[in-house]
């Protein structure tokens, strides 16, 4: 039977973490202008809705043309622990867009970001260095990056920062020192590098390798490297149990035994028999990668001699499934028979 009494619980559907939405046009200005708001619960509410919102990329282009980016920028020093966690997640969600990240280069978020970068909270730190992350796989983000003069701080967090963090900090390093490796050289790069090369952690030691492999493309990488003895490492770790730090390691030693003596290093550390059973593994990447530095190795006299036994598993290697494979494996044949 129907009575008047009114419930005194919410319905069912109702988020009481998250401010209601106003309608139709109206929901994103209302949000931003919450956002702004002297009322702590009332920047907090507005947040947690508007973490929903920026998964759709049509909300992200909106929130942007609204100047939300503004009013997130300023939520980044706001004193509450919560509300700039969440700011950070949002602008963090909104990065993982192709609009987001060029509101990003529009806006200034790269820099302003960095004020996070000694924050108290770990997941503050961490939604941070995602967002540098997602902006950095594309060129323009990582070359805004790069004129931001963010690199060195983000090679001296290596040294700080907590494992989950350094592995995304080494995966920003890679996509940005592809396109300059100035920076983290002059900001000593290589010898941190080369101690995360000694990581109990997998992930660590291949990334680190890998980010090695995008120093070395530059001439002054290849010397430093040298210089600091991380080749014998490099080579040891072509041993390791894992495929992808094997295949990393292979794919940094190939630029830097472009050099004579990089080769020499290499020679001495014993890397060729550790490439050579690189071919036999079931992965185009790392087989390449092992087949490009042979063929570095064999352009000295006393690599071609350690060579010139196995150069028929260099020809069987021209029946390999993948194109880009059986042209590296000619070339390293060729190398390897040439007479002076």
């Amino acid at each position: 039977m129907a009575t008047p009494r009114i419930s005194q619980y919410l319905p069912p559907d109702i988020d009481p973490t998250k401010i209601p939405i106003a309608y139709g046009n109206r929901a994103l200005p209302k949000l931003n202008e919450e956002l702004q708001s002297e009322e702590l619960l009332t920047r907090k509410k507005a947040l947690m809705a508007l973490c929903d919102l920026v998964h759709d990329p049509e909300h992200v282009y909106e929130a942007i043309r609204l100047g939300f980016l503004d009013s997130l920028k300023n939520l980044l020093r706001d004193e509450d622990n919560i509300v700039r966690q969440k700011t950070i997640e949002i602008l963090y969600i909104m990065a993982n867009h192709s609009v987001g990240r060029e509101g990003f280069l529009q806006h200034q978020v790269i820099i302003a970001l960095s004020v996070i970068l000694d924050d108290t909270v770990f997941a503050c730190r961490m939604f941070m260095h995602m967002a540098y992350r997602s902006v950095a796989q594309v060129p323009q983000g990582a070359d805004a990056i790069l004129a931001s003069g963010l690199i060195p701080f983000l090679v001296e967090k290596l040294e700080e920062e907590e494992e989950e963090i350094q592995e995304v900090i080494l995966d920003t390093l890679y996509f940005c020192l592809q396109w300059d490796a100035l920076q983290a050289l002059q900001s000593n790069a290589v010898p941190i590098l080369r101690e995360k090369l000694t990581s109990s952690n997998e992930d660590i030691r291949s990334k680190a390798a890998r980010t090695l492999m995008a120093i070395c493309m530059l001439l002054d990488g290849k010397n430093e490297v040298w210089r600091h003895d991380v080749i014998p490492l490099l080579v040891m770790l072509l041993d390791d149990p894992s495929i992808d730090v094997k295949g990393n390691a292979a794919g940094a030693l190939m630029f830097a035994t472009v050099t004579t003596e990089g080769k020499y290093a290499a020679l001495d550390a014993g890397a060729i028999p550790f490439l050579l059973e690189l071919l036999n593994i079931d992965l185009p990447k790392v087989r390449l990668n092992a087949i490009k530095t042979l063929t570095m190795l064999a352009e000295a006299p006393e690599g071609r001699r350690d060579l010139l036994p196995q150069v028929t598993r260099f020809k069987a290697l021209d029946q390999d499934p993948v194109l880009y494979v059986r042209h590296a494996a000619r070339i390293a044949t060729k190398v390897i028979e040439w007479k002076p």
